[in-house]
């Protein structure tokens, strides 16, 4: 009963600001989003006692004509993203509330976190579908409708038509998978005998897809733009939720319907594009002085990271028969680069309203004025940078082990992430927070408002608790590993 509120709350939330037009719209929308959360950490205390090895739980509908089902559940590795979207979701609205915004922008926000949910719970490869394209039509009107620039419409239309054509290759692969399954039924079509040159035009349908949400070099053209143009709460939820379909897309259906292809030279190719963008991703970074599009392509290099370990992972465990990290480090990487990069953009938000320029050469000095905000401005970007005993290092640490495993030349390349983004994280704050200024204009600042110490606060606070205590979220993922394990060895 809980797996069915969790989806339907965000829905029945969204209807009702989408009819009640109210000046209270904004608290109505964090309300529902606060006992999704609540719902969220009741379902994951349920889940730890009673299901740590267990697929799933949830409810199942059959449509008998085409063998689909209204399926959906709870595994280690969708609790994950359950709670990474109803931890988001409040902060993000939150995030708003310095902003004259209309029911419809909540609603909007809300319609998003019911696909999220949808497609992160998703047991049936149709469901699955349908999810992952719900998402694309609230997103499209936020960045749409609220986004800046004079290019935007432009912009929106690249983005959609992107993430659109990459959607029709996982539909085509999603059938071809069903006519071999006889059902779109998860257990069905991981236990479907494809034939092995078949699984190579397979895998590149659903990496395509993939490749294009998350994005891996060279399918990312639409990224930086669509972030940039995008309004903070918009660009929040592309970074810290949407391209984690991408992930979650390549874990739950890329990895364990192509084995024969990950082997092969296709899940080779696939690892040298997503090494080649982080290398290219943090060197475009480094030489941006536009605040948000800095965030944008950091944000690509580190997807790319978790890219190559799942690939890295996949290809040791089809030669080998061996599990290896990169699937427990991508795991746990998508919750902490979704509190690393929202923060990010949350205190990139606050220097741009404060400065009124997303360019980091006219920002500077800050930091005297408001150190609580550099404070906490440094903790996310100590997060980002993946220090030890911050959320990112975890994840990077065993991604760049399962890369190493397979090749020790792309780990060093691979590794760069961690040299160059150390380079551009500290460039970006070191320009925003230091430095000389304007003096007039410094000398009227003072620190950020109470509540948006609050909201970036508890993102602060997370990078140091999962950075700390990593072990009981790595632990939901095990039954993952394992069942990965099986069907590569089967």
């Amino acid at each position: 009963m809980l797996t069915i509120l969790l989806l339907l709350l965000p829905l029945l939330g969204s209807l009702l600001l989408f009819i009640v037009k109210s000046n209270h719209s904004k608290f109505i929308a964090l309300g529902f989003s606060l006992i999704s959360l609540f719902l969220a950490l009741a379902v994951g205390m349920q889940f730890s006692v009673e299901h740590t090895s267990t697929f799933e739980i949830g409810q199942k509908l059959y449509f008998s004509p085409i063998r689909s089902a209204f399926h959906f559940g709870i595994g280690g590795l969708s609790l994950l993203m359950l709670l990474l979207t109803n931890v988001l979701v409040p902060i993000i609205i939150f995030s708003s509330f310095k902003d004259s915004r209309p029911s419809q922008f909540y609603a909007l926000i809300l319609l998003m976190q019911f696909g999220l949910i949808g497609l992160f719970l998703a047991l049936d490869g149709l469901m699955f579908y349908i999810f992952w394209e719900l998402t694309l039509i609230p997103i499209w009107f936020i960045c749409g409708i609220y986004g800046t620039g004079e290019n935007k419409t432009k912009i929106n239309l690249k983005f959609f038509i992107y993430t659109f054509f990459g959607s029709l290759f996982m539909l085509v692969g999603l059938i071809y998978a069903y006519t071999q399954a006889g059902s779109f039924d998860f257990k069905d079509l991981y236990a479907a005998e494809i034939d092995p040159k078949a699984q190579i035009y397979l895998f590149w349908m659903f990496f395509i897809a993939f490749a294009i949400k998350l994005p891996i070099f060279p399918f990312h053209t639409w990224q930086a733009d669509t972030y940039t143009m995008a309004p903070t709460q918009g660009s929040m939820l592309l970074s810290g939720i949407m391209l984690k379909m991408g992930v979650f897309g390549m874990l739950v259906l890329l990895v364990p319907l192509t084995p024969y292809a990950l082997g092969g030279i296709s899940g080779s190719i696939a690892l040298v594009l997503s090494i080649v963008g982080i290398v290219y991703a943090s060197l475009i970074a480094m030489v941006q002085k536009d605040i948000k599009r800095l965030i944008a392509f950091s944000s690509m290099a580190h997807v790319g990271l978790i890219a190559a370990g799942i690939l890295a992972s996949s290809i040791v465990t089809a030669q080998c028969g061996t599990s290896v990290t990169g699937f427990e480090g991508a795991s746990f990487q998508m919750l902490a680069h979704g509190i690393n990069v929202v923060g990010l953009f949350y205190a990139a938000d606050l220097l741009i309203r404060r400065f009124g320029t997303r360019d980091l050469s006219q920002m500077g000095g800050l930091a005297s004025k408001a150190p609580i905000f550099a404070v906490l401005f440094m903790i996310v970007s100590l997060g980002s940078m993946g220090l030890p005993l911050t959320n990112a290092f975890i994840g990077e640490f065993l991604l760049l082990k399962a890369v190493f495993t397979l090749s020790t030349w792309g780990a060093i390349f691979a590794g760069l992430t961690l040299i160059l983004g150390a380079v551009y994280v500290t460039k970006m704050y070191g320009m925003a927070m230091f430095g000389q200024g304007n003096k007039e204009f410094l000398s009227n600042q003072k620190d950020i408002s109470c509540a948006d110490q609050l909201g970036l606060g508890i993102l602060a606070v997370l990078v140091f608790v999962l950075g700390i205590f990593p072990q009981p979220l790595l632990n939901l993922v095990v039954s993952y590993t394992s069942q990965i394990a099986h069907i590569f060895n089967s």
